[in-house]
């Protein structure tokens, strides 16, 4: 059974780059409709010509609306606002949600939790295999190492990234934290300046660079005396986000309501 996919933002960098993703994945998955804003002047443009991969017969439309019965699941990449936005008109629709927006406030995730309750929905601050892949080394480090290490989170990525530190870091901070029984929203530390004293040893502190055209760097490191663990995932293309969102997409579809992410699309929680 072919499940039908539809991506908002579709002409964005993220947007092209899903739908060449969904052109390359074969024929259980169909791209079959693309939806940009209003004042969009791709609106009306054949959306696979767009992504560079050929006509495919899919025109970029400027609402969801008029387009939402014709998919079975959603892929947003967009901003906080547009996500939750979408989200709403999914979960009156019946159409499941995968989504890579990050940066929501506390009340739009409620939002999301609560659309979870009608509609299949995942969500994550990466859908990267690899990135996935080191959550995993990172709490099986962070359980070795113990509280015996200083904890640094490094990341980097292009200069039109609008928000800071990346959900990808704070998500590695927090499996780090999970670990160690610590509370992130208390011991992190997001920026450094003038006589800060001695550093605490339950601290986890996030550096964040924001220049050119970087795809997206992420490092945690384990710092003890003599010695220190480095586990780092460097994307060179966003289509390492794309490929896994696709997988996610043709996971969803069928699912139970609920709130997953990509770890259950992975089957990487029942290695825990």
């Amino acid at each position: 059974m072919t499940t039908r996919i539809g991506i908002t933002g579709a002409a964005g960098r993220m947007g092209r780059t899903l739908i060449e993703a969904i052109a390359l994945s074969g024929g259980e998955l169909e791209l079959a409709a693309a939806i940009e804003q209003p004042h969009s002047t791709f609106i009306g443009a054949d959306s696979g010509e767009l992504s560079g991969h050929g006509r495919n017969g899919v025109p970029v439309v400027a609402a969801l609306a008029p387009v939402i019965d014709k998919i079975d699941v959603l892929i947003d990449f967009t901003v906080p606002a547009a996500t939750v936005a979408n989200v709403a008109e999914c979960a009156q629709n019946n159409v499941a949600m995968v989504i890579g927006t990050t940066g929501f406030t506390p009340e739009q995730q409620a939002e999301i939790e609560k659309a979870a309750g009608k509609v299949a929905i995942c969500k994550a601050s990466n859908f990267s295999t690899g990135v996935n892949l080191c959550f995993q080394l990172l709490d099986m480090a962070a359980r070795v190492l113990g509280d015996e290490v200083d904890i640094e989170v490094y990341e980097a990525h292009h200069r039109h990234k609008i928000d800071a530190p990346s959900g990808t870091a704070l998500s590695m901070g927090r499996v780090v934290a999970d670990a160690l029984g610590r509370d992130l929203d208390k011991v992190a530390v997001y920026g450094r300046e003038g006589q800060t004293g001695a550093r605490s040893r339950e601290t986890i502190g996030f550096a964040t660079v924001r220049a050119g055209d970087i795809v997206g760097d992420h490092t945690v490191t384990f710092a003890a005396e003599g010695e220190r663990v480095e586990i780092t995932h460097k994307a060179s293309s966003r289509m390492s986000f794309a490929r896994g969102a696709v997988r996610a997409a043709g996971w969803l579809a069928g699912r139970d309501a609920g709130l997953y992410n990509m770890q259950d699309v992975l089957g990487l929680n029942k290695l825990g």
